[in-house]
């Protein structure tokens, strides 16, 4: 039998998303309910979500009407998704969303649903009470009338891919928890962070398809939900999936909150790993160039067998089979790994060159000449990059 049943539990974006993706959910569709004037529009929702308690108008709340199969799934499952998607303790609002239109709700249609909202609302109370949450303010109520939203309103997180996911969810489960397996402690030194959201989340899944899947630097990257998170110093919000936190002896450095591309994440990557004042950040994000014969190259010019790899991004970017030694003062290849690179003209300082840059995390590398052999000569400066002795790079492929 297809049922339907309305929740309102924040912005209707995410709230939408969460359950369209649940199994045995037919259909998710954002709208209004709740309230007692006709014809609500988002205008009317946003304009009277001041009113006061005492008043005779009384606002819809932003809600989702679920329309699912209930051979395939549950109002239990849907409902006690439902209170541990969100903080049912917080009234008239959700995280930085404040407004009665943002209020928790839950709209039965029939007596089977209001009965387990009724039993859930009560477990799920004495489980927050024991972690320090106050009153479930959570309206349960009979659906009377549901308002579709607008047409751009709904699958909204579809048609706006680079943004974030509300994250509002308390981190307390009906369930408890296996504690040592979703513990996150610090690692020590400095890593990544990514929180994700407890449940689907378009923009943590775009996050890890173009960046932290692909990445391979030499900082610790990890994916979390935020209610694993022991021993961290974090003064950032976590009310929105992704939030990426650059993490430094378990104190948060910087952090970006929504989806960010690889471009902006190498560049934030950059400005915390690699110091804006030294010389390597100057080189790879501001074009500079290492002095002749610096240090790094002293170390470099005759290491063994191995590669070179982007300081940041952990790509190789050149082989020491290709490397030679020109004289010159600067790391000299004959070539880069195939696809590592990008190469680009370069009419600064009144000279006519070809800038070398690295594909992945676009820092600036060096420049490329043509040799009297016909040969070329990559000239690359050492700062920004890394060595990896080939037999790692053997032994790592094998695991």
């Amino acid at each position: 039998m297809i049922v339907s049943i309305v929740f309102a539990a924040g912005c209707f974006w995410g709230v939408e998303k969460h359950f369209e993706h649940m199994d045995g959910v037919v259909r998710a569709e954002s709208g209004y309910a709740g309230g007692n004037y006709a014809n609500p529009t988002y205008e009317d929702v946003l304009s009277k979500r001041g009113l006061m308690p005492d008043s005779t108008t009384k606002n819809y709340t932003e809600a989702v009407k679920v329309t699912y199969d209930n051979s395939k799934t549950t109002a239990d499952t849907l409902i006690k998704s439902f209170w541990e998607l969100h903080d049912p303790t917080q009234a008239d609002g959700q995280g930085h969303d404040i407004g009665n239109n943002y209020r928790s709700a839950i709209y039965w249609t029939n007596e089977n649903q209001k009965k387990i909202a009724q039993e859930t609302e009560v477990t799920y109370q004495n489980l927050l009470t024991k972690n320090g949450y106050g009153k479930i303010v959570t309206e349960i109520q009979p659906l009377d009338k549901f308002y579709y939203a607008e047409n751009y309103h709904q699958d909204y997180l579809q048609k706006n891919p680079n943004g974030y996911c509300p994250n509002h969810s308390t981190g307390v489960k009906f369930k408890k928890d296996d504690m040592k397996k979703d513990v996150t402690l610090p690692l020590g030194g400095k890593e990544i962070v990514v929180i994700k959201s407890e449940s689907y989340c378009p923009y943590c899944e775009k996050f890890a398809t173009d960046v932290s899947s692909l990445y391979k630097g030499s900082v610790p990257l990890r994916t979390v939900v935020a209610s694993s998170l022991k021993g961290f110093n974090i003064t950032t919000k976590l009310f929105s999936t992704p939030t990426i936190l650059f993490i430094e002896d378990g104190k948060e450095i910087m952090a970006h909150i929504g989806y960010m591309d690889a471009k902006s994440f190498y560049e934030t990557l950059g400005a915390f790993k690699l110091d804006e004042n030294s010389e390597s950040y100057h080189v790879a994000f501001k074009q500079g160039t290492d002095g002749r014969y610096c240090k790094q190259y002293d170390i470099f010019k005759d290491t063994p067998d191995g590669v070179f790899i982007d300081k940041l991004s952990g790509d190789i970017l050149f082989d020491t089979r290709d490397r030679f030694h020109s004289g010159t003062g600067w790391l000299s290849f004959y070539k880069a790994v195939d696809n590592a690179t990008i190469e680009k003209n370069d009419d600064s300082y009144g000279m006519q060159r070809v800038e070398i840059i690295a594909k992945k995390s676009g820092i600036h590398l060096g420049h490329v000449f043509p040799r009297e052999d016909g040969r070329k000569r990559f000239c690359i400066n050492a700062t920004v990059l890394e060595f990896v002795p080939r037999a790692k790079i053997v032994s790592s492929a094998k695991k």
